[in-house]
């Protein structure tokens, strides 16, 4: 979902970096092959998220909800010269799709591939990170916040996708709606927690940037 109004959404996205051809193409062969091609990160936000990450020059990257590899790919743009993305999930039906785009592109040798559940993953990475994007199942955005939160290096960059929900986040809260109550208490905990500070853009479907103080 937007929140913009149309016509300056168009503008907003014309008035930007054009995509990288190797992601037009992720893009293309996502939207004709796998369900659901709306969770794609997209051309406007793949910007964000790789002008982020070149801002940040991170040397080890964490991504939860790899789905396709279009979010990898743009967090990986940025990466120091001897930097790691780590990216993980759940799905093993897109394993060999990540990677086909993942090995066609400059960054082959830096990106490590996770399949399995992000919780049980993230401990057992020996490492600590300078970016983290959140971008997985909804329920579990505290729990994957609490699993990275001291594993992060000072100064780093927390994005979490997907943080207005389609605008539930301010309508009638339905109580059996698992995923809006979660974000209602994630969005909390990143105002709240005094380890980081925190802005929400109301881009997209809602994209929160958090940095760790």
């Amino acid at each position: 979902m937007n929140f913009l109004p149309e016509k300056i959404d168009d503008y907003a996205v014309n008035h930007s970096e054009e995509e990288p051809k190797i992601l037009q193409e992720l893009s293309r062969e996502t939207w004709q092959k796998v369900l659901i091609p709306r969770m794609l990160s997209g051309h406007f936000q793949g910007r964000i998220l790789s002008l982020l990450s070149k801002i940040k020059n991170p040397k080890t990257i964490l991504e939860i909800g790899t789905y396709t590899g279009y979010s990898a790919l743009c967090l990986a743009e940025g990466l120091s010269e001897d930097g790691t993305l780590h990216t993980i999930d759940k799905n093993e039906e897109l394993v060999d799709f990540q990677k086909k785009y993942f090995d066609k592109s400059d960054y082959k040798n830096q990106i490590k591939q996770y399949l399995g559940n992000a919780l049980d993953i993230i401990p057992t990475i020996n490492a600590k990170f300078d970016l983290v994007f959140i971008d997985a199942d909804k329920p579990n955005y505290s729990n994957y916040f609490h699993a990275i939160i001291n594993k992060m290096n000072k100064g780093g960059i927390i994005i979490s996708d997907n943080v207005l929900w389609s605008g539930k986040v301010i309508e009638t809260l339905n109580p059996k709606d698992e995923s809006t109550k979660e974000l209602l208490k994630y969005n909390k905990i990143l105002k709240e927690d005094k380890r980081v500070e925190t802005v929400l853009l109301p881009i997209r479907d809602g994209l929160s940037v958090s940095r760790v103080v």
